[in-house]
């Protein structure tokens, strides 16, 4: 009898909803989510998206051009969640000792999660994120380039000045920003104690460091672009449009659809 009674609970208790675009992934103490393109088979690429400051994974979660842009790639979209937040980053105003290790622990666990969870493919995956997201996604492609196929950070690039060192090889970046944007300016402005670095010493960093050649304008209906390629088929690109500190899925679009030119995707 009491053997019953557990086969009717069990049948009568609510079956538990794996994680996804409407509940969290735990990977530690952390968490993130996931949304997967409908009718595309495992393994699938993914963009892996960094909210900007005080975002939510569940906000990103909830922006449905986003979501539809990356699916009508064949692409899943991750979203990153920082803790209350915010990104532990070197030489950010709470931050300042930080060396970025515990977030590019965090991104390494959220990848290897999504892989065994939901056949996520570890060798088509581009990082980008907005902001603070843009933040994030320029220290990546300092530390773990091994980790991405490409990167495009929107609107934010490294506190103070890039790293002294970064890692090699170094892959395809598309940097996309407002040519009037006064909250994270292109010559970057003082925050409290620290303040958000410019924009072209970022580029000129990354220029040497992937011995990327001369560059070549490269515009599109909405963005005017510079683009340089290097002889491991990897570019890099700065992208403005007009305007203020904005996000437009378009403009992401585009920088997919380049990387996707090259073969990357």
């Amino acid at each position: 009898m009491r053997l019953i009674l557990t086969l009717v609970f069990m049948l009568l208790a609510p079956v538990a909803q794996a994680c996804g675009s409407d509940s969290d992934c735990t990977v530690g103490d952390r968490s993130y989510r996931i949304s997967l393109p409908e009718g595309v088979d495992a393994p699938v690429g993914a963009v892996i998206w960094a909210h900007g400051y005080r975002g939510t994974a569940a906000g990103v979660m909830r922006n449905g051009s986003l979501r539809r842009m990356v699916h009508a790639e064949g692409l899943a979209l991750i979203a990153l969640q920082g803790i209350d937040g915010t990104w532990d980053l070197p030489n950010g105003p709470r931050t300042p000792d930080s060396t970025g290790a515990v977030e590019f622990d965090y991104v390494a666990a959220v990848i290897a999660d999504a892989q065994a969870q939901y056949g996520v493919d570890p060798a088509r995956l581009v990082a980008s994120g907005f902001s603070a997201g843009g933040m994030l996604v320029w220290n990546l492609a300092c530390a773990r380039p091994d980790l991405f196929i490409g990167f495009v950070p929107y609107a934010g690039t490294f506190w103070m000045q890039p790293p002294a060192e970064c890692a090699t090889p170094a892959k395809s970046l598309i940097h996309i920003h407002g040519d009037a944007d006064s909250t994270v300016p292109l010559d970057g402005r003082a925050i409290g104690p620290t303040r958000q670095g410019k924009v072209s010493t970022a580029l000129t960093m990354y220029s040497a460091l992937g011995d990327f050649g001369a560059a070549e304008q490269v515009d599109t209906p909405a963005l005017r672009c510079t683009q340089q390629a290097n002889s491991d088929g990897d570019v890099l690109a700065f992208c403005l449009f007009q305007g203020g500190h904005s996000f437009r899925t378009e403009y992401l679009g585009s920088a997919l659809e380049r990387l996707r030119l090259l073969g990357k995707l």
